[in-house]
C-alpha cells in the first residue's frame, strides 16, 4: 500500500517541509550529474560507521549525520522518502512552529545516523537517506494526529484502490515491521553489508514520539482537529 494523502488540514504554509523537499531533490539532481565519480561523492559525505567510530579523532566526519539527510541512492529512495515528508510532514510542522520543527528534522536525523552507525559499527558502507528524520516525523505525527486518516493506495492491475486506515494502524504497523526487521538484520550484518538502515527508522521514529509532546506550540485548542 503507498500512502496518498491525510485528512488533517494545517493552518499556515509549510514551507520548512517544502523547503526541505527542494534541497533532497536538488541535491538529488547533483548526484545524478557526478555520474561513475557519485560513489566516491556519497562515501565523504555519508554515514559510514566505521568511520564515525573515529570522531574523537576526526571530529568533522560527525557533520556527516547532517549531510548524509540530503542523499539518496536512487528514484525510487528518494520518491518514497519525499511522498511521507510531503503527506506527514506538513502536519508536524503546523503543531510546532516553524523553528523547532526544523531543529526536530535535523535532530532526529542525527538520532537515526547514530542508532545506525551503533549497530552496525563495523560497516564502511555509506548510510544515507532522509528516511530517518522523516521516522522522527512519523512518530510525532503519530503523538498528534492518532486518529486522523491516511488515503492509502492499493495497486489493483493498472488502477488504485484508495482506503481510508487511522494513523496509528498505518504508522504502528509501520513502525513494529522496522523493528523487526532491524532485529533480523542484526544476524545478517557483515562489514560490507548495504541496504536499508532499519536501526536508523527505529530510532528516529522513537526520536519522534519522545519529543512530540515537548516540541509542541502552545495554541488555543479551536486551531486544531481534535485527532
Amino acid at each position: 500500500m503507498i500512502p496518498l494523502g491525510d485528512s488533517v488540514p494545517s493552518r499556515r504554509f509549510p514551507f520548512v517541509t517544502y523547503t526541505l523537499i527542494a534541497l533532497n531533490v536538488l541535491v538529488f539532481m547533483f548526484e545524478l550529474s557526478l555520474g561513475s565519480h557519485v560513489e566516491t561523492f556519497l562515501t565523504w559525505f555519508g554515514v559510514v560507521p566505521a568511520v564515525l567510530s573515529q570522531w574523537r579523532q576526526h571530529p568533522l566526519v560527525l557533520l556527516t549525520l547532517i549531510t548524509s539527510q540530503f542523499l539518496h541512492a536512487g528514484w525510487w529512495h528518494i520518491i518514497g522518502n519525499m511522498l511521507y515528508l510531503w503527506i506527514f510532514g506538513d502536519n508536524v510542522e503546523d503543531r510546532m512552529g516553524h523553528g523547532r520543527y526544523l531543529l526536530f528534522y535535523l535532530g532526529a536525523g542525527i538520532v537515526a545516523g547514530v542508532a545506525q552507525a551503533l549497530l552496525a559499527a563495523g560497516s564502511t558502507v555509506p548510510s544515507i537517506g532522509a528516511s530517518g528524520a522523516i521516522a522522527g516525523v512519523l512518530g510525532s505525527y503519530l503523538v498528534y494526529y492518532p486518529r486522523g486518516i491516511v488515503h492509502m493506495g492499493v495497486p489493483i492491475f493498472i488502477t488504485f484502490l484508495i482506503v481510508d486506515i487511522p494513523a496509528y494502524l498505518v504508522l504502528g504497523f509501520w513502525f513494529v515491521s522496522q523493528f523487526f526487521n532491524g532485529v533480523a538484520s542484526l544476524a545478517s550484518t557483515t562489514v560490507m553489508t548495504g541496504g536499508v538502515a532499519w536501526w536508523a527508522h527505529v530510532g528516529g521514529f522513537l526520536t519522534g514520539l519522545l519529543l512530540a509532546p515537548i516540541l509542541k506550540e502552545k495554541k488555543p485548542p479551536y486551531l486544531y482537529p481534535s485527532y
